[in-house]
């Protein structure tokens, strides 16, 4: 497979962000928030966090080489005296604000599949960490733990074909009805499996819809041209149509909902689509075109992606699927 350029995007950030703080040495200094860090190395103790260069700090950090990352998960459940597990819902807005939504003294449902994945009764632990035993006098040591051979992905699933009226367009609301797990020897081959186990069982008809706002028009092109490359048939109305063209995307145009027929709602009811790609405009009403595409896709049982990023990590679960998947016994791990 040739080189894949991506832009950055919030796909599979591993939150929650840290803030850090960077100085230039002259008497300048900053404070940003970054999702991308970990430990490289334990012995020597070595950090690590990826900066955009196009962000206002990279500057100093190339300048200087030198940087504090600040927990503000530790220094928050320290703060309200929390012992045992806490969930936090943060929210970053723009390059540089953290926002704290809520902090709740107990599990998330994520940590039940970390516990699957990783063989550590977690809930467990923390009751007894509650009730006054320490981590290492149970067996375990603080800290990251043994890498696994196996990767898995944890991937959201909605239920918005039992919601009538309900818009499938994703924002910050809480809007999942349950999750699924992919595991797999690989990232793509774990990615492939939770697209499965979400109900994206691709291709079919292999014959997609693709209507995008313009602030996605260029990242729309690359995505499209590796679903023709796998042997999509893309329509797209007159806008997009004309974006990807321009870029030597082969694309049919499709008439919108009030011109005449055939035109988007003929092709999707008409059983001939795998799948939709329709990015909302900010502040779209239900009267809008794009609702009423996506409404009667998801009713139709077409799959709807409503995001670049998904768009993304599906075509290439697709590009790198395996005709025999391995099978990981997480009985045994």
């Amino acid at each position: 497979m040739a080189k894949q350029i991506w832009k950055p995007g919030n796909m599979i950030y591993p939150l929650p962000a840290v803030m850090v703080s960077v100085t230039d040495g002259e008497g300048n200094d900053n404070i940003i928030t970054v999702a991308w860090t970990g430990t490289v190395c334990t012995n020597p103790a070595m950090a690590y966090i990826s900066v955009r260069p196009s962000r206002y700090s990279y500057g100093m950090l190339k300048k200087t080489g030198e940087f504090v990352i600040n927990l503000t998960t530790e220094k928050l459940a320290k703060a309200l005296h929390v012992k045992g597990m806490i969930n936090i819902q943060f929210i970053v807005c723009g390059e540089e604000d953290v926002y704290v939504i809520e902090v709740n003294p107990r599990s998330s449902r994520t940590v039940p599949y970390i516990s699957k994945v990783t063989g550590i009764p977690i809930v467990d632990l923390a009751t007894q960490v509650i009730i006054g035993n320490t981590i290492r006098g149970l067996g375990y040591e603080p800290g990251l733990q043994k890498e696994a051979d196996y990767y898995a992905i944890k991937m959201p699933v909605f239920s918005f074909e039992k919601l009538r009226g309900a818009d499938i367009a994703l924002g910050p609301e809480m809007k999942s009805t349950g999750e699924c797990l992919g595991i797999g020897k690989t990232f793509n081959e774990a990615l492939y499996k939770a697209f499965l186990g979400a109900g994206f069982h691709l291709p079919k008809y292999k014959k997609m819809i693709i209507t995008v706002r313009d602030d996605d028009k260029e990242e729309i092109v690359d995505i499209a041209r590796r679903f023709k490359a796998i042997g999509y048939e893309i329509y797209a109305t007159k806008g997009t149509g004309a974006a990807l063209r321009a870029k030597g995307v082969d694309t049919l145009y499709i008439s919108k909902l009030e011109q005449d027929s055939p035109n988007l709602l003929d092709l999707i009811l008409g059983h001939q689509i795998d799948l939709v790609i329709d990015t909302p405009t900010q502040g779209a009403e239900h009267s809008h075109d794009g609702f009423i595409i996506r409404r009667n896709a998801i009713e139709t049982g077409v799959n709807v992606l409503t995001a670049i990023d998904t768009a993304k990590a599906l075509i290439t679960s697709l590009e790198n699927r395996e005709e025999q998947l391995t099978l990981i016994d997480i009985a045994t791990i």
